[in-house]
């Protein structure tokens, strides 16, 4: 706790020893300096982080947890007047200590993260509207991210394998629709992923993702509306699956940050449909699924040195009352991304948008270009106090440990010497245990702290 509290206070001090805001270079990148041709863009990203969590918060968990993680993308994308081709190559890699849980969110060797042929266009049905659309391997970011997203902070990436379309009329509305299914990233055993061994991701294709989406234009003050649905459907194949045929309706206002404003957010997200309790080959019940999760966040930015902006937020995602009840009420997060809610994933990753009710404020400055910071602080309950702490593997189906998971502190610090082409980043976390993560079942007694380093190149 100490150490988080130094590292608050020096992003204050970093802060001030910026200098004034400047004009922001033109990035360096590989096409431009070798006079590639207009229509092939190359890229090629590499992202190397060293984390340690001490006091693995984990039920299974029995002594830290410390990895060396590297993230290489390597993409490129052909266009010829209006006809795109693109392929993207990924590998992710971990090496780890034998303490540490490793899984596919971590490594994933030598994959296709994407190959697709597609169309852009201007001037389809109306003048000076826009197209786009893209069949084969993709990466799929929707709306907020909350459901759908391409992972930033984790090691490892989504993939689909479909078709995704876009159009934007003149007037900015936007309508969109994708189909597709999952890719199964691989290998999963555990030597496979101790090895970083090489296996090709594959197709699930007895589960299939889609989704319906419209953003509205500006609306008063300054705002602006989505509204989507994503259905899931999937069955046991050659993975066993909880069988979720589950539809996720998501309904968002929210106004951009911008300096000397007050922006805001509010979106919610209820989920109907059916599922199962677990993937048990055994467990054939299919339960009522009723759940829901928001976001609500209220932010001020002054029109002030350093971009200073603070923000007020609160999260609530369902969970199951009643285990014996023949329904559930645990929110699916999905396909979506945690990190810009909950904090640092990586090995850390505490909480996700399953049964989890949390207020919290948050701090940032933007002093130039080259460095940005922010710190967190956010409380934990859980929403239904007889169901899990999902990220924990920790449950009392009793309630009888209370619903308080803990109080939350977070600090993040980045500086980026050549904008845009490199980035050194260092965060810290800290999880001081409340009623529930003391005394339920399966937990430890110290608070778990965590620190990373990352650097970042993009070319």
């Amino acid at each position: 706790m100490r150490t988080l509290v130094l590292l608050a206070l020096a992003t204050t001090r970093l802060a001030a020893a910026q200098p004034a805001p400047e004009v922001e270079a033109k990035p360096w990148r590989i096409d431009r300096a070798i006079d590639a041709p207009t229509w092939l863009r190359l890229g090629l990203e590499q992202q190397s982080r060293f984390e340690h969590l001490s006091a693995d918060f984990r039920s299974k968990a029995t002594d830290d947890a410390t990895a060396f993680s590297m993230r290489t993308l390597a993409s490129v994308e052909a266009s010829l007047d209006s006809a795109v081709a693109g392929i993207e190559l990924e590998d992710s890699r971990a090496y780890a200590s034998e303490a540490t849980e490793l899984n596919t969110t971590l490594v994933d060797p030598l994959e296709i993260l994407q190959a697709y042929v597609g169309v852009r266009r201007n001037n389809l049905i109306l003048d000076k509207d826009a197209f786009e659309a893209r069949v084969g391997r993709l990466t799929i970011d929707l709306s907020t991210r909350r459901v759908v997203a391409r992972n930033r902070f984790r090691n490892t990436i989504n993939g689909f394998t479909g078709v995704d379309a876009k159009w934007t009329s003149p007037q900015q509305h936007v309508a969109r629709a994708f189909v597709a299914v999952p890719v199964t990233r691989l290998p999963a055993d555990a030597g496979g992923l101790r090895d970083n061994a090489i296996d090709l991701d594959e197709e699930s294709t007895d589960a299939l993702l889609w989704c319906g989406y419209y953003g509205s234009p500006k609306l008063a003050l300054g705002s602006h509306a989505e509204l989507y649905v994503v259905g899931l459907h999937e069955r046991d194949g050659d993975v066993a699956s909880r069988n979720r045929q589950l539809f996720t309706i998501g309904a968002r206002w929210y106004r951009k940050p911008a300096r000397g404003t007050v922006d805001f957010e509010v979106e919610v997200l209820p989920q109907l449909g059916k599922s199962r309790a677990t993937t048990a080959t055994e467990d054939t019940a299919n339960l009522d699924h009723r759940a829901v999760t928001t976001h609500v966040e209220l932010a001020l930015s002054p029109a002030m040195p350093w971009q200073p902006r603070l923000a007020l937020l609160h999260d609530y995602a369902s969970g199951d009352r009643d285990p014996a009840d023949g329904s559930t009420e645990r929110f699916d997060p999905l396909f979506g991304a945690r990190r810009f809610d909950f904090g640092p994933t990586g090995i850390y990753g505490p909480f996700n948008r399953s049964n989890v009710q949390s207020p919290g404020v948050r701090a940032s400055i933007t002093p130039s270009p080259r460095f940005d910071a922010f710190v967190g602080y956010r409380l934990f309950w859980l929403a239904a106090r007889s169901d899990a702490w999902v990220a924990a593997s920790v449950r009392d189906a009793m309630g009888d440990s209370g619903s308080f998971v803990g109080e939350h502190l977070e600090v993040q610090l980045r500086w980026s010497p050549l904008p845009k082409n490199l980035a050194i980043e260092g965060g810290a976390a800290y999880l001081r245990r409340g009623r529930f993560a003391r005394s339920a079942p399966d937990t430890r007694e110290a608070n778990p702290a965590y620190v990373y380093t990352q650097l970042t190149v993009t070319l």
